[in-house]
């Protein structure tokens, strides 16, 4: 069995991806739209995605979004644990000169703790984490 790397995506890459407006959204959808890899996201991404979602007056693209990712099977949703909680905590403390959101922190707590090393994402502190290459390649500021 061929084991497919794994992606960890982004709330901006989801956000984009849904809404048709967005300046990213034909890239969003023509990277996730022929699954390439394993995508991965927690549960805190798609908190921040449903909220970005419903406070633009999106709603049902919100309802939507939640079906597709709860029911379906596009994307393994890592689950935020007391301890990777505590991790996350620790990287919010310790890098406040980045200006990562406590939601960012997470996603790197998970990084770190699954082995992931690449992230689909339009948001540029991505960049900072160290140890991660922001795909797709070229494209992101």
């Amino acid at each position: 069995m061929i084991q497919l790397n794994r992606v960890f995506v982004d709330t901006s890459v989801w956000f984009a991806s849904i809404v048709h407006s967005a300046p990213n959204h034909a890239r969003a959808w023509a990277w996730i739209r022929p699954i390439r890899t394993r995508l991965v996201t927690t549960d805190y991404v798609i908190d921040e995605t449903l909220t970005l979602l419903r406070s633009r007056g999106g709603l049902p693209s919100a309802i939507a979004f939640g079906k597709e990712i709860l029911l379906g099977d596009l994307v393994e949703i890592e689950w935020v644990t007391p301890e990777i909680f505590k991790q996350a905590w620790g990287v919010f403390r310790t890098h406040a000169d980045k200006n990562w959101s406590f939601p960012d922190c997470t996603s790197k707590a998970v990084m770190d703790r699954l082995g992931i090393h690449q992230a689909f994402t339009f948001d540029k502190h991505f960049r900072r984490f160290g140890n991660v290459k922001v795909l797709p390649e070229g494209e992101i500021p």
